[in-house]
């Protein structure tokens, strides 16, 4: 049996579907950057390209097996970050990324070839010290001042440790100033390609010789050298493929700084996790990571022996922190990596490090602008068949159930305006992209959302066959349409996870929003629809067979009353 009318509160679903409305666009219109705009895919307005050109030590060409590993792991680091949408291509002995949008920034960062070790620091030069003395005095030699002799900031004198058990000071680590190293010495003679006929491989293998022979010498007097004409604002022809065994005079991220480094001691492959923190302490983003059980040991070993003195975390032969260690590290805690992190730049580093190291090193080119594949025609043609498809199921509605079909218009209507605030949500938090696949989704939902309709109605016009009135047939076929109705969605819903979990692509897309349609179904049938229908049902005016087009399963109604009253006739005579 149904419930009664009685137990029903159709103001209270209508009231909570519009709370749900009011909050998503409470959400669009007041938080993150205000804009009320979908984020497109580029097929439909077009993105940047980098194209990734891989650098390997010898010069040689980089194996296919490479070069899908690369591949792998950056579709890896796009699925981590949320970036829908995104394409990952290998073209001969490229990559080619293309993101959607003006951010080139975000392609490049995907391209990172993310080559993380941790070396101790025996010495550091801010860059403008130098510069000045070498202006000041350019034919004064000196000694590089060790790290190590440099005062570390001291320990509290009430012997708290530092916030979540960080063996470093909770501020960004300063560099000491050290006297220049001499200016005498000829600088490693550049590259030349042209001139000896060497091809552009070759090239950038001579180039990374060079830089290794120069910075990571063992002799102090070249690594002095190094460090006297090492420009930071250039771009880093050693970048990923520094020899982890030998010393490297490096430049901090920043390009402030040179540091003159030991030997590695942990390579980044220890990672386990890494995950981006805010510090509320000090009020900075940083990258808290934990190391597998050997790097986590080693790590251990390394901070209780070297208290006072600096480690230095690089990323790609650059130093991207070097703070000084307060305390041992017992082995299996967290460490983390602080610098000058906005909240973007560390959760994109920190994935970058959780899902590993590309296999290769990569020169990305200049980004380009990659015009729409569809274009502004095919989304304007993909909003006309949407509403062509609206405006047919709306007809439909209104010429088989009269005014019933109003409620169903308002129901697509207030369904509509959900998806769309759900998609600009989407967008702007996990970088969703709508695509014309992700359309396709959405425009299929609008009949899914219709069958529902149909179910439930065709559900009403079963009970007032049974000789119930319109009143009393709601109810009742509202008990048995929902049944129909979740059924019929859970199978929708699992078959669009499925094809989402299997696909790869644009058709990702198609079945998220699919899925998307799916739920939204379920919420506006029985948030808005019943309620809508269950009010009608009690009104004077929409109970008029005239109104709601039940007149004639009225008709058989009573048809069938008299048939009935006939047969029951003739069997007492």
């Amino acid at each position: 049996m149904a419930p009664s009318t009685g137990t029903v509160h159709p103001v209270r679903y209508l009231a909570l579907f519009g709370v749900l409305v009011v909050a998503l666009y409470a959400l669009v219109f007041f938080t993150g950057d205000k804009s009320a705009t979908p984020k497109l895919g580029i097929d439909l307005q077009g993105g940047t390209r980098v194209t990734l050109t891989a650098r390997t030590p010898d010069g040689s060409a980089p194996s296919q097996d490479s070069l899908k590993q690369a591949q792998e792991i950056i579709e890896t680091r796009v699925n981590g970050l949320g970036v829908s949408g995104s394409e990952v291509v290998v073209d001969g002995d490229n990559l080619v990324i293309t993101v959607p949008g003006d951010d080139s920034a975000q392609a490049r960062s995907l391209g990172q070839t993310a080559r993380l070790y941790i070396r101790p620091v025996t010495g550091s030069i801010d860059v403008a010290t130098r510069d000045a003395n070498r202006t000041a005095t350019p034919e004064a030699p000196a000694a590089e001042t060790p790290a190590t002799d440099a005062p570390a900031p001291e320990v509290p004198a009430d012997g708290t440790q530092t916030p979540q058990n960080r063996p470093f000071l909770a501020q960004d680590p300063t560099t000491p100033e050290a006297t220049p190293a001499p200016e005498t010495t000829t600088p490693a003679p550049p590259v030349d390609a042209s001139s000896d006929g060497t091809d552009e491989g070759d090239a950038a293998a001579a180039e990374i010789a060079a830089a290794r022979a120069l910075r990571q010498s063992s002799d102090p007097t070249v690594q002095q050298q190094a460090v006297a004409n090492l420009d930071c604002s250039v771009a880093d022809p050693l970048r990923g493929n520094d020899d982890p065994t030998l010393p490297l005079v490096a430049c901090s991220q920043d390009g402030l700084n040179i540091y003159l480094l030991g030997p590695s001691i942990i390579d980044g492959q220890e990672i386990a996790d890494a995950s981006s923190v805010f510090n509320s302490q000090q009020s900075r983003h940083e990258i808290s990571l934990s190391f597998k059980t050997t790097g986590s040991n080693t790590w251990a070993e390394f901070t209780s022996a070297n208290i006072g003195k600096q480690a230095a975390f690089t990323l790609d032969s650059k130093v991207v922190s070097a703070p000084t260690i307060q305390g041992a590290t017992p082995a299996g805690s967290a460490t983390s990596i602080t610098g000058s992190f906005t909240a973007e730049s560390a959760k994109e580093l920190a994935n970058t490090l959780k899902y590993g190291s590309l296999p290769l090193s990569f020169a990305a080119s200049e980004a380009e602008t990659v015009s729409a594949t569809l274009g502004l025609a095919s989304l304007q043609a993909a909003l006309i068949a949407g509403a062509v498809g609206l405006v047919l199921v709306l007809l439909y509605c209104l010429v088989y159930y009269r005014m019933l079909g109003v409620l169903t218009a308002l129901s697509l209507i207030l369904s509509g305006v959900m998806v769309y605030a759900i998609m600009v949500l989407l967008g702007r938090y996990i970088g969703f992209t709508l695509d014309l696949a992700g359309m396709a989704g959405l425009i299929i939902g609008i009949g899914m959302t219709a069958d529902s309709f149909v179910v439930f109605f065709e559900r009403i016009k079963d009970e007032m066959r049974e000789g119930r009135s319109f009143r009393s047939a709601v109810p009742r076929g509202w008990a048995r349409a929902r049944r129909t109705i979740l059924s019929g969605n859970a199978v929708s819903f699992i078959a669009a996870a499925v094809l989402y979990v299997l696909a790869v692509g644009q058709v990702r897309g198609f079945a998220f929003t699919l899925g998307l349609t799916t739920i939204l179904d379920v919420i506006v049938v029985f948030l808005v629809t019943w309620p809508l229908v269950s009010m009608a049902s009690r009104s004077a005016f929409w109970s008029k067979p005239s109104v709601n087009g039940l007149g004639a399963v009225q008709e058989v109604a009573r048809e069938r009353k008299v048939a009935a009253a006939a047969s029951a006739k003739e069997t007492r005579a």
